[in-house]
């Protein structure tokens, strides 16, 4: 997995301005940025190639919101799921 930054998010995904993919995120219709800098954000590859799809796929806005908090979760889950494996490691 990697991280893409906004300008790959729009490449990727058709959006012409950070305010449309941040009032996308803000209509519960794209994954929220993660922090990679002080200063800077970014978004998991996979996520954006999901959305994708189910644009593509001809998703109603109801089913990519249901899909984008599917995907936050599924974010959060992996970062327990590594926090876990440090910690039962070393521990």
């Amino acid at each position: 997995m990697s991280i893409l930054r906004m300008p790959a998010v729009k490449a990727a995904t058709g959006h012409r301005s950070h305010a449309s993919i941040y009032g996308a995120i803000k209509e519960g219709l794209f994954t929220k940025p993660v922090p990679i800098g002080k200063r800077s954000v970014g978004w998991p590859d996979d996520e954006i190639q999901k959305i994708c799809d189910a644009r593509i796929a001809g998703y109603s806005d109801n089913q990519i919101k249901q899909l984008v908090e599917q995907l936050h979760a599924e974010r959060l889950s992996r970062v327990l799921k590594s926090i876990c494996s440090e910690v039962c490691n070393h521990g």
